[in-house]
C-alpha cells in the first residue's frame, strides 16, 4: 500500500512535477544532473530579457546535455519569478553604469512616441546593466540551488528505488 493518500497522487503537483522526474530518475538520470538541470532552468528563468529564457534554456540544455524537458518545465515555473526581479535587476544594472531611468508604463510609453530610436538606446542600456547585474548573481544562484536540490532529489531517487525492488 502507498504511503501517500489516493488524493495526493492524483495532484497537480505530484503528476505535473513530481512525476515527471521520478520518470527521468527511472530512466537513469542522476538526482545530481536533475539538479544541475533544475538550478539552471530556475536561474535562467530570471534573466532580465523578456521573452530569452526558453530559447537560453533551450540552448544551454543543449550545450551540456541536459535535460530539455525539466530544464523548460522549471522555466515556465519560474516565469512569476522573471517579473519579480526585472525592476530590482535592472535597479542593480544602475552599479555596472546604466542610466538610471522612470520605469513608469505611462512614462515609457510616452518616451517610446516622443522617439523610437532614443527609447530602445535608453532602455537597452538599462537592460544590458540588468544582464550585469544577472551575470554575477547568477553563478551563485545556481551553485545556492543546486546544493539545496540535491539532498531532496537523492532522497526521491532513493524512495523510487525502493518502491521499485519492494514491487
Amino acid at each position: 500500500m502507498s504511503a501517500v493518500p489516493a488524493a495526493a497522487e492524483g495532484s497537480w503537483w505530484r503528476r505535473r512535477i513530481v512525476a515527471p522526474i521520478l520518470a527521468q530518475l527511472r530512466q537513469g538520470i542522476t538526482p545530481e544532473r536533475i539538479a544541475l538541470t533544475a538550478a539552471l532552468g530556475a536561474v535562467i528563468a530570471v534573466f532580465p530579457i523578456l521573452g530569452s529564457t526558453t530559447l537560453l534554456c533551450g540552448l544551454a540544455a543543449w550545450a551540456l546535455r541536459l535535460n530539455q524537458p525539466v530544464i523548460q518545465l522549471v522555466n515556465y515555473l519560474c516565469y512569476p519569478l522573471q517579473f519579480a526581479l526585472l525592476l530590482p535587476l535592472y535597479r542593480a544594472g544602475e552599479w555596472f553604469g546604466a542610466p538610471h531611468v522612470s520605469l513608469s508604463i505611462p512614462e515609457m510609453l510616452a518616451r517610446f512616441e516622443a522617439g523610437p530610436l532614443e527609447f530602445v538606446a535608453e532602455f537597452g542600456l538599462v537592460a544590458l546593466g540588468g544582464v550585469a547585474a544577472w551575470l554575477v548573481v547568477a553563478p551563485f544562484a545556481i551553485l545556492l540551488l543546486y546544493l539545496a536540490l540535491r539532498p531532496p532529489l537523492r532522497l526521491l531517487a532513493a524512495r523510487s528505488r525502493l518502491r521499485g525492488t519492494a514491487r
